[in-house]
């Protein structure tokens, strides 16, 4: 049986505080506020990319094949315009940004699998059996 949110605030004064909390404790999760960080951090990204696209990589080809401007290419089928070489850029741009995340995340990958100590500089090899020890150690004390 589903409960009725209108019904449940009408019948308990303190209903609406609950929610507000467990709202609150939603929005402040970590979780949550990384992704909010990953999506900024995504869309600056993808500015960065396609700028790098725009202004380096289509120049440097243009240079090599001669004037290339995808973004002019289109067809004309009555009073419709496809423009295709706007889809051709985007899909540029879109593997430009697949890379880049592919390398970004491999980056990240190796940080963690290899820690570094800030304090010395110097990159401490993080054992995996060490590593499922301590996480096995980390579920016992939370019980």
């Amino acid at each position: 049986m589903e409960k009725n949110l209108v019904n449940e605030t009408e019948n308990k004064p303190g209903a609406v505080k609950r929610i507000a909390k467990e709202f609150e404790a939603f929005v402040t999760r970590g979780n949550v506020v990384d992704l909010a960080i990953g999506i900024v951090i995504g869309a600056a990204f993808g500015k960065i990319v396609s700028s790098f696209v725009n202004d380096v990589v289509m120049p440097l080809i243009s240079a090599l094949f001669g004037k290339v401007d995808l973004s002019g290419m289109f067809v004309q089928i009555g009073s419709a315009k496809i423009m295709y070489g706007n889809f051709i850029q985007n899909i540029i741009d879109f593997l430009f940004i697949a890379v880049g995340v592919f390398v970004f995340i491999k980056l990240i990958n190796r940080i963690n699998n290899n820690a570094i100590d800030f304090a010395t500089g110097k990159t401490v090899v993080k054992d995996k059996q060490l590593k499922v020890l301590q996480e096995i150690r980390d579920e016992l004390v939370k019980k």
